[in-house]
């Protein structure tokens, strides 16, 4: 979407002192450019029977425009309080309908004019399409009827879409209950017109309370006033018809969720006291279980403010929790609660217990399955059949259950007990079907279950089917991808006694496209759809996958890109760009695991190197940069040492290809991959420059943790210290472009950071420069931001690598 706005951009943030420079919007070179203006293929989604795909467009950016809203950021929320939607939000633009058997594509019509779509949902019985469309001034309701293609407008624009998807289908696929804005709704608060009356007080009671940095939070009386007003609803029960009842009175509605058979909903309000130091994920609620009419049945659960929280990635709270219904079943909900009191340090035989629980809740829960590690999730597949999961992130193993939730009696069966960052030993996902009540369950065909894997190896990735039988729990291959040119997506399994699989094929210069392969009938294959590729300009760049070790030993993997045309007999010396994001392991071999694959398409985007390879550079894109700490060892313990080493090793071994200028390297990265860029240019002389965008350069802003890391600041500072470019920066001496979004929503990489990065940078005599992106988030997403952001690369490479 093209836009005619040119607006003034400052670098630096214009009410610092340090902002020295006014620019327009700039667009980068045209090589680039013709990467970057290209129509996005529609997203697809296909009906279980696999009769119609949906196939949704939306615009390939957005623009300025789009970000320049009203925005209320409350309770971890980035509201838009005219249209009562969040802010953040991306729309489909339009929605077409075709038979999966017929190539033709058909125009839903009677779709709003210049529509932005949004929580698109099928009906169970998937004859019907729900969606929400925003108009300027709130969000309406709309459904598309699949037989007629035709679009009918249900509600007004008064839907309250400000916690997500604001409506769920009722079982008879004939009405939708709906949150809706009150009709008595008062105004909201305005700070600059309505004083305070009081100072804001917070209390420390002396009890430990480690939270991590988290983006808007609530500050004062007037937030919690507005936050508790954009989050009350109606609930309104809303026919095809558009006829509405009034289903449940206002309320701080969070989840609405109907039983399997549609005779009872589970619904979960938000309830005071609120918090300043903690999302409202973490504020008090209550769940009640209701019949299809709204009479209560049972509370099931009520959770206090949980602002104090046991230290640890796998601490969690005390009580019910996880709390749904089985989908295997008519009407029976299912919860966890922890055996160690949330606190990963009590050594105990069992982290976690699940229960079950009966509709109407005459009886007591009943336990159904003890887990060793935190409890990981569920995969329900009928009365004597479910997958449970749990983990342990210190360890980072990860064990799976075969149980059966009628008997708890019968000991679980551990089918796999591994280390979750080992993927050569990925024994896949379990296939799913929906069950009779349109939910996701185990697909059990002749007591067999079906696993499809990835099919990483250290001879490449070879997707696999394999089959798990119920009895003996051995596993039986029953297909493996066996393209070498190509990269094979397993989706889903169509029919297990015709052997035909849904599977998306692409390679490097061949789009992502949609075919039924049938495993059984020498692997015939039938195209579903056939999308072009949009960037032909870069067909012709070599791309591969090189593996290299750094000098402990660790195997190390990029994808290499030359330019079209270049020759590799001659070996001209370029210029050469490391695109990387640091990843902890717990083990040298899962950290020397290749997960890269030569054949995927090639899809150039702001977030990468790869536009370069067409302006005469080489790209080594997503360069493994592992960090290490086995056993007792934490990976931050050793984080610059092994940084620099990641960085050598990916340097010395396009080096020793014979196609670079070792003297001519430039180093970039996004978020932790930008923390990693200054402390790189800070710590080692293998750069000329770098690139840095959206990170965090001072640890102590981030004291409780950052990343993997656990420990607080005031148990390792010499780890958050030596860890903070920041806290060095007199030793960076290398030019780096600083570039970070005005409006950063990501916990720890505050725009503040980069302020005070660069200004400490400036002030200490290095080559610094630093965009701040006009309303953009942690990711960007407005096209004339884009286009001026790949320019200032550009010339920042330009200037600093290239000449």
């Amino acid at each position: 979407m093209k836009s005619k706005l040119s607006l003034i951009l400052f670098l630096g943030l214009s009410i610092h002192a340090f902002a020295q420079e006014n620019l327009t919007y700039q667009k980068p070179s045209k090589s680039i450019l013709d990467l970057v203006d290209y129509e996005r293929a529609p997203s697809v989604s296909m009906d279980t029977k696999k009769e119609y795909m949906i196939l949704t467009y939306r615009n390939t950016y957005k623009t300025l425009d789009d970000l320049n809203q009203d925005e209320m950021r409350l309770g971890g929320l980035r509201i838009n309080p005219t249209t009562n939607i969040s802010s953040t939000v991306t729309y489909t633009n339009n929605i077409k309908l075709r038979k999966i058997k017929d190539k033709n594509e058909i125009q839903v019509s009677g779709l709003p004019a210049d529509a932005r779509i949004s929580n698109i949902s099928w009906s169970p019985n998937e004859k019907k399409i729900a969606f929400s469309h925003t108009t300027n001034s709130g969000v309406e309701l709309w459904v598309i009827d699949i037989a007629s293609a035709k679009a009918t407008q249900l509600t007004e624009d008064n839907v309250n879409a400000n916690l997500g998807n604001p409506f769920s289908w009722y079982s008879d696929n004939e009405n939708i209950l709906v949150k809706m804005l009150p009709k008595n709704r008062a105004a909201l608060l305005d700070e600059k017109k309505n004083l305070p009356t009081g100072p804001i007080v917070s209390n420390a009671t002396g009890t430990i309370s480690q939270n991590r940095t988290y983006q808007d939070l609530l500050k004062n009386k007037t937030d919690e006033a507005n936050f508790q007003n954009i989050l009350t609803a109606e609930l309104y029960k809303v026919n095809l018809n558009g006829n509405k009842t009034l289903f449940k009175a206002a309320d701080m509605y969070s989840g609405e969720n109907f039983s399997p058979d549609g005779n009872y909903l589970m619904i979960s309000t938000i309830q005071k006291p609120f918090s300043y130091i903690v999302p409202l994920n973490r504020f008090p609620s209550k769940t009640v279980v209701y019949d299809k009419d709204g009479k209560e049945v049972k509370v099931v659960n009520e959770v206090a403010l949980n602002e104090i929280m046991p230290k640890g990635f796998m601490a969690t709270r005390t009580g019910k929790r996880n709390m749904n219904w089985r989908n295997d079943d008519a009407a029976t909900l299912y919860y966890v609660e922890a055996l160690d009191e949330g606190n990963p340090e009590n050594k105990v035989d069992f982290r976690d217990e699940v229960f079950q629980w009966k509709a109407p809740f005459n009886e007591n829960p009943s336990l159904i399955l003890k887990t060793k590690q935190r409890f990981g999730g569920i995969i329900w597949g009928n009365e004597t059949t479910a997958i449970a999961f749990d983990q342990w992130y210190d360890t980072r193993n990860a064990k799976t259950y075969l149980f059966n939730p009628s008997d708890a009696t019968q000991e679980p069966k551990i089918i796999t007990d591994r280390n979750s960052q080992d993927i050569y030993s990925d024994p896949g996902n379990f296939e799913t079907i929906k069950n009779a009540y349109g939910k996701r369950v185990l697909a059990i065909e002749n007591n067999n279950l079906y696993l499809l894997g990835d099919g990483f190896t250290k001879n490449g990735q070879f997707p696999f089917i394999d089959e798990f039988n119920l009895k003996n729990q051995q596993t039986k291959r029953l297909y493996t991808s066996a393209y070498k040119d190509k990269k094979e997506d397993l989706l889903s399994i169509e029919d297990f006694k015709k052997g035909e699989v849904l599977v998306q094929i692409q390679s490097k210069n061949e789009y992502p496209n949609y075919y039924f392969r049938n495993i059984k009938k020498k692997d015939q294959l039938t195209p579903i759809t056939s999308f072009k590729n949009p960037f032909e300009s870069i067909k012709n760049v070599s791309k591969e996958v090189i593996q290299y070790k750094r000098k402990d030993g660790v195997a190390l993997s990029g994808t290499l890109y030359l330019p079209a045309g270049y020759d590799k007999a001659k070996k001209e010396k370029l210029p050469l760009l490391i695109w990387a994001y640091p990843a902890e392991f717990k083990d040298k071999n899962s950290a020397g695991q290749n997960n890269q694959n030569p054949n995927e398409f090639t899809f150039p985007y702001y977030g990468s190197f790869v536009y370069w390879v067409t302006k005469g550079y080489v790209v080594l894109d997503d360069a493994s940069f592992p960090i290490i700490g086995e056993g007792t060892t934490e990976p931050n313990d050793n984080f610059i040492t092994q940084l620099v080493d990641n960085a050598e090793a990916a340097i010395n071994a396009v080096d020793a290809l014979g196609y670079i200028n070792r003297k001519k390297v430039a180093i970039g990265g996004h978020s932790y991959g930008a923390f990693m860029t200054a402390n790189l240019l800070t710590h080692s002389n293998l750069f000329a420059c770098g690139i840095a965008r959206s990170g965090a350069y001072n640890r102590t802003l981030t004291p409780f943790g950052f990343q993997s890391e656990q420990r607080n600041y005031w148990e390792v500072p010499e780890v958050y210290n030596t860890m903070s470019p920041f806290m060095n920066a007199d030793k960076m001496k290398t030019p780096l472009l600083l570039v970070h979004g005005e409006a950063d929503n990501n916990p720890g990489t505050f725009t503040l950071q980069t302020e005070r990065y660069f200004q400490a940078l400036k002030g200490l005599g290095a080559p610094v420069r630093m965009v701040i992106l006009p309303k953009e988030a942690h990711g960007y997403a407005a096209k004339e931001n884009i286009l001026h952001l790949l320019w200032e690369q550009d010339q920042f490479l330009e200037k600093y690598l290239k000449n």
